[in-house]
C-alpha cells in the first residue's frame, strides 16, 4: 500500500497570494519546495521536477493576531516545517514512507512550539497563530497535516474531493448532523477555528494520507479562496485553463469579484509519469488517517478563534485591531454539547 516505484513521478506546480479587496496587508504565506535538491521557491526547476528520494513538500498558512502577528507565524510556520524536513528527514537513514510521514507531521509540532515560545518572548505579538495545511509528496503518495481550517482539495476526472478535515466549529456541527454543509458556509460562525499553531505548546496535528494517479491535481488553498468559492468551481477552473499560472489567476479572481474579504492563497500541483498507475473510478478519495504507530494525543482542551471582523474605514480601525481573537475552552464532551445547543439556538 505505501511502496515506492523507481519509475519517475513529475509534478508541476504554481502556488499564488494575493492581499484580497479588504484587507491592508497579507497575512498569507505559501512554501513549494523540492526537498530532495532542498530547493525552496517557484523557479522553473522546482515549478517542474521529479519527485525525488526526499520527496516534495506543499505549505499553506494563514496568520491571525493582529498588528505584524500573522504574518510572523505563518512565515514562522512555512520556513519552520521547511528547515525541519530538510534537517531530520533529510538526514533520515531510514527513508521510508512512515518516517516520512512521522517527520512531517513532526516538523509541524516544532513549528508550533516556536511560534508559542516566540510570541511568549515578544509580548507585542502575543496571541498570535496561523493555520497551516502542509502536504509532503513521496513516490505514489500524499502525506497531509492539517492544523486549523485552510484546505486540500484533490481534483480527479475533473471532480473535486476535499482531503483535509476543518478543525473548525462549522465542522463539529456538521458532523454531528447539527447543520448542512451549506447551512454551515453561510453561518457567521463559519471563521471559528478549534486549532492553530502558536497559542498553546502543543498543538494536535491531523495526519491523512491519499494514493496519487496519473493526472492528479492538488489544490491547497487558505480560507480566503474556499469560503468564496466552491469546490465545483475550483475543478471546472483548474481543468479547464490552458496553465495553472491561469487556472490560479482565475481562481483569485473569482475570491475578490465576490468581495475578497480576505487574503487569498492557492498552490495547484498537477502530477503525471510512468511511477503513477491511471485513476481507477473505483478507488476512494478523501480523509484516510494515516496509522502512524505513536498517534499520541496532544492538546486538550484546544483553544477557539475567530476569524477577523468586517474591515471598517482607516479613521475608524484602532491601529493594530485587525483580528479578534476570542479565547474559549472546550473542556469536553459535555462543554461541546452546550456550545452545540447555543450556537444552534442563537438568532
Amino acid at each position: 500500500m505505501f511502496g515506492r516505484s523507481s519509475k519517475p513521478v513529475k509534478v508541476e506546480v504554481f502556488a499564488k497570494t494575493d492581499r484580497g479587496r479588504t484587507r491592508d496587508h497579507n497575512e498569507d504565506r505559501f512554501l513549494v519546495a523540492d526537498l530532495t535538491r532542498q530547493e525552496a521557491s517557484l523557479l522553473p526547476d522546482v515549478r517542474e521536477h521529479d519527485v525525488g528520494e526526499r520527496g516534495s513538500l506543499f505549505v499553506v498558512a494563514d496568520g491571525m493576531g493582529g498588528a505584524a502577528a500573522g504574518e510572523v507565524a505563518s512565515e514562522m510556520a512555512t520556513d519552520t516545517i521547511y528547515q525541519q524536513m530538510i534537517r531530520a528527514w533529510g538526514r533520515e537513514r531510514e527513508a521510508t514512507p512512515h518516517r516520512f510521514a512521522y517527520r512531517l507531521k513532526e516538523a509541524v509540532e516544532v513549528a508550533n512550539g516556536h511560534i508559542h515560545a516566540y510570541a511568549k518572548a515578544h509580548p507585542e505579538v502575543r496571541g498570535m497563530g496561523t493555520t497551516t495545511t502542509a502536504v509532503g509528496v513521496l513516490s505514489d503518495h500524499f502525506y497531509l497535516t492539517q492544523v486549523g481550517d485552510s484546505r486540500a482539495y484533490l481534483i480527479r476526472n475533473g471532480q473535486a474531493v476535499q482531503l483535509t478535515k476543518d478543525q473548525s466549529l462549522m465542522q463539529r456541527l456538521v458532523e454531528a448532523g447539527e447543520l448542512t454543509e451549506e447551512e454551515a458556509a453561510k453561518s457567521e460562525r463559519r471563521n471559528i477555528i478549534l486549532q492553530a499553531l502558536g497559542p498553546d505548546a502543543r498543538v494536535k496535528v491531523d495526519l491523512t494520507h491519499q494514493e496519487v494517479r496519473r493526472g492528479d491535481i492538488l489544490v491547497l488553498c487558505s480560507d480566503g479562496l474556499s469560503g468564496q468559492v466552491k469546490k465545483e468551481e475550483i475543478a471546472e477552473i483548474v481543468t479547464r485553463a490552458s496553465d495553472l499560472q491561469t487556472a490560479a489567476d482565475r481562481l483569485i479572481a473569482l475570491a475578490n469579484e465576490r468581495g475578497g474579504p480576505d487574503n487569498i492563497t492557492v498552490i495547484i500541483a498537477r502530477f503525471d509519469g510512468a511511477g503513477l498507475r491511471p485513476a481507477n473510478a473505483l478507488e476512494e478519495v478523501g480523509h484516510h488517517v494515516y496509522p502512524l504507530l505513536d498517534t499520541e494525543t496532544s492538546t486538550e482542551p484546544v483553544p477557539v478563534y475567530t476569524g477577523s471582523p468586517p474591515p471598517q474605514p482607516a479613521r475608524r480601525r484602532a491601529r493594530g485591531e485587525r483580528w479578534r481573537v476570542i479565547t474559549l475552552v472546550l473542556v469536553a464532551a459535555a462543554a461541546v454539547a452546550a456550545a452545540l445547543y447555543l450556537v444552534t439556538r442563537s438568532p
